[in-house]
């Protein structure tokens, strides 16, 4: 910035030096520039780089547009349930869909639903330069910034904890007061496949490769808990087994019988629990009255299918308590509490079988509810013209 001061004026000016700042001509003179070279490179984009930034506009367009539907959703479901917007979760959200239209589909997929889009429209990368070509990612030019970005990350915290570990040596303090090491047990790191999906880059096996060794050494630090979230973000759960999924143990009786009694067997609306005991004499008992005077063929052929599946009729006893729902929900519950107590008396590929079989799956299906408007859940008043 410099100055032009001139002196000596007509006496019509005011007694005082007039001071000229050419600063704000040269930045003006910049401007003209600035916009001349970005007109310029505006006018040599290509076709190629039109097409892009176009799909990449239309994909968050398209994301803000169902961001914007999925909450108005939302709110017409709280205020259908009379709850409140702000504290309506995605729990109360299912609970309300699966009330409010309810199916009689029996694959869960199928059924109607309701959740963020991110979870249901596939990720793709937003623009990642400008219509000037210049790159937002300050890595943009590795090929593969969100990789890189992670890595470096990675880095990030194993520099924050080393740098707390030694302030907290240096103070004479205890590891153990500041933080202690992560617990991964049960989860494992997620597969090639998740992690380009999670940054939306195709990575090499050596990469990943790096990834891992990256991870590991940050699991194994001795303050790891205290980037618990960072660690847990790429690792995913083992499949682990269920309640349903262990084999009790046969306790024994005041026989020296083996039994195993299975509580909570459910259909419908009828709950029940069923003991087994094993060597028995192929006695079955359901709510203390013996199985040939307990409803109807087909339902005592329910209830022995599991026993003639793993054939296991004549040697053991069973004895079941049922109440609640019909003949029909109650042979089902018992159907079920048999063939869960039957895997702890026959091996590994009876049980393998039982499965494929269905005899180990849980019904869950429901009668379906009543319409308004209709006679039923499906059937329709009878419609006359006139």
């Amino acid at each position: 910035m410099f100055s032009i001061v001139i002196r000596g004026l007509r006496s019509t000016l005011p007694r005082q030096s007039l001071i000229i700042n050419t600063s704000s001509h040269f930045h003006l003179s910049s401007v003209n520039k600035a916009e001349d070279v970005e007109s310029v490179q505006k006018a040599k984009i290509s076709k190629a780089m039109k097409a892009y930034l176009e799909r990449a506009k239309e994909y968050e367009s398209c994301m803000e547009t169902a961001r914007l539907e999925y909450k108005l959703g939302k709110r017409h479901l709280a205020n259908m349930m009379g709850a409140d917007v702000e504290t309506f979760t995605q729990q109360d959200i299912d609970q309300a869909v699966q009330y409010l239209f309810p199916s009689g589909l029996y694959d869960p997929a199928a059924r109607p639903t309701m959740k963020p889009p991110e979870e249901f429209i596939p990720r793709k990368k937003g623009a990642e330069f400008d219509e000037t070509g210049r790159p937002f990612h300050p890595l943009f030019y590795t090929g593969r910034p969100n990789l890189f970005q992670l890595l470096f990350d990675v880095v990030e915290n194993i520099n924050k904890l080393n740098a707390l570990e030694d302030s907290t040596r240096m103070k004479g303090k205890s590891l153990d007061s500041v933080g202690k090491k992560i617990d991964t047990t049960g989860s494992e790191w997620l597969p090639k496949e998740l992690l380009e999906k999670k940054i939306v880059e195709t990575i090499s096996d050596i990469e990943y490769d790096n990834f891992i060794s990256a991870m590991n050494r940050l699991e194994a630090h001795a303050l790891s808990d205290r980037v618990k979230d960072f660690v847990f973000e790429y690792r995913k759960p083992l499949i682990s087994k269920l309640d349903n999924d262990t084999i009790p143990v046969p306790q024994h009786d005041e026989d020296g019988r083996q039994c195993v009694t299975i509580y909570e067997c459910l259909r419908k609306t009828a709950r029940g629990d069923v003991t087994l005991k094993f060597p028995g004499t192929g006695k079955i008992e359901v709510n203390g009255q013996d199985l040939r005077s307990v409803g109807n063929t087909q339902q005592r052929e329910q209830v022995l299918f599991p026993l003639l599946f793993t054939k296991m009729y004549g040697k053991i006893d069973v004895t079941a308590n049922v109440s609640g729902g019909g003949p029909s929900s109650q042979a089902g519950a018992v159907r079920w509490g048999i063939a869960m107590a039957l895997r702890s008396f026959v091996d590994e590929d009876q049980i393998a079988r039982m499965r494929v079989a269905g005899l180990l799956t849980r019904d869950y299906r429901r009668r379906e509810r009543k319409k308004p408007g209709q006679a039923g859940a499906r059937r329709k008043y009878t419609w006359k013209k006139r």
